[in-house]
């Protein structure tokens, strides 16, 4: 059984417009042979009725008082009305399908109810249905603990539930439609000359992911990278085969997109940086700091230590907690405020002489400072103020050639 994984997000399938463009690529997959398993997000996006934050709004955000195990009963119910009218549209097209719940296709999840982590996918019952179904319709974003309770797997969970079912599965690709036409050398809002990457490693679109790309969730390729299942970016409404995504040894790899540095190019905003010095008791300095941090439940990142000193970022909505936390400790921060992260991501970086250097030059010919940088195997971050940020990414996009 050839089998073909594909998940269509929530701007794929909101209303029959859209989700006739997704029926299109089913019919063409079903024409190349495979069955398929399709994983359904909820319907558009707020206000939309049946969105999971207009779901959220109903029981007043994050403020509702029922508990996480309660909300994911009402939160699950989005991906459950998709999955039964995709299916619905599915069989006025003559396809035979059938929807089932997450939990039904075998997805178990820890009992970490609003963020639950999926410990194993038995595929007994979707293989059983596969064999009488041309498609078999999954609700995404959601699975079931080992005593049958349901539960939602946090953000970007249909793009997790695709790679595991696919993963499960031994699909031959997961195809995770959105959009728009795959991955982009930056993001086209920003940088005008952007460009569709063809291929990317799970690495490196991992890198970007977790450093400000949203159009696929790491966790999701996490998945794919332990199973080896190439997964395919692609637009619904296209149909280009997007940006793929597999596991290319590195030798290979270089060659095929002729030995580029950098691949890609993504930020993070709203950012506060904090620089605090410590001459009486420096030792104790970087104790202090990052438990109090912890205690007062803020996400510290970027993080340089020198031995009398720390400097680190928080997120802008921390900042004031941030600065009583540090006030109550003696300290006296230096606190610069609307910062951004720019993370430059290629394999081609690792090893190569001059990497840093380009990117210095690049900003400095800008006139752009750089007020904090750090590095990696294949990742080079620099935090600069925000009201350069538009020309920084222009820029360093021109200067590795992305366009």
């Amino acid at each position: 059984m050839r089998v073909l994984v594909q998940k269509f997000g929530g701007t794929s399938v909101k209303n029959k417009e859209s989700r006739e463009y997704a029926i299109g690529h089913i019919k063409d997959a079903l024409t190349e042979g495979y069955k398929v398993v399709v994983v359904v997000s909820a319907m558009g996006r707020y206000p939309d009725p049946y969105s999971t934050d207009s779901l959220l709004s109903l029981i007043d955000g994050n403020n509702s008082k029922l508990s996480n195990k309660e909300k994911d009963l009402l939160l699950s119910c989005g991906e459950t009305i998709s999955a039964t009218v995709f299916s619905h549209n599915l069989l006025e097209h003559q396809i035979d399908s059938i929807a089932i719940t997450g939990g039904e296709a075998g997805i178990i999840t820890t009992d970490n109810f609003s963020n639950a982590q999926i410990k194993t996918v038995n595929t007994e019952h979707l293989h059983h249905l596969l064999n009488k179904y041309q498609v078999v319709v999954v609700t995404g974003f959601q699975g079931k603990t080992e005593n049958n309770e349901i539960t939602t797997i946090g953000r970007g969970g249909s793009d997790t539930s695709a790679t595991a079912l696919g993963a499960a599965l031994q699909s031959e690709y997961v195809d995770i439609f959105t959009d728009v036409n795959g991955i982009m050398t930056a993001d086209p809002r920003v940088v005008s000359n952007a460009q569709k990457l063809d291929t990317i490693s799970y690495t490196e679109i991992c890198n970007l992911a977790y450093q400000g790309a949203k159009v696929i969730h790491p966790r999701a390729v996490e998945i794919a990278m332990q199973a080896n299942v190439p997964i395919r970016v692609r637009s619904t409404k296209l149909k280009d085969k997007g940006t793929l995504i597999t596991n290319v040894p590195e030798t290979v790899y270089s060659e095929s997109v002729h030995d580029r540095l950098a691949t890609g190019i993504a930020y993070v905003n709203q950012i506060t940086q904090i620089k605090i010095q410590e001459s009486k008791e420096p030792e104790q300095l970087h104790v202090k700091v990052f438990k109090s941090m912890a205690e007062a439940g803020i996400s510290v990142d970027f993080i340089n230590i020198s031995p009398n000193g720390v400097i680190y970022t928080i997120f802008e909505k921390d900042e004031q907690v941030a600065r009583e936390v540090l006030d109550s400790l003696g300290l006296q921060p230096i606190i610069t405020k609307d910062c951004a992260k720019i993370s430059i991501v290629g394999a081609g970086m690792s090893g190569v002489p001059g990497v840093t250097s380009k990117i210095v030059q690049t900003l400095t010919s800008k006139d752009i400072p750089i007020l904090q940088s750090a590095d990696s195997h294949r990742t080079i971050w620099v935090l600069i103020q925000n009201t350069y940020l538009e020309t920084a990414l222009n820029a360093l996009h021109e200067a590795f050639h992305l366009e």
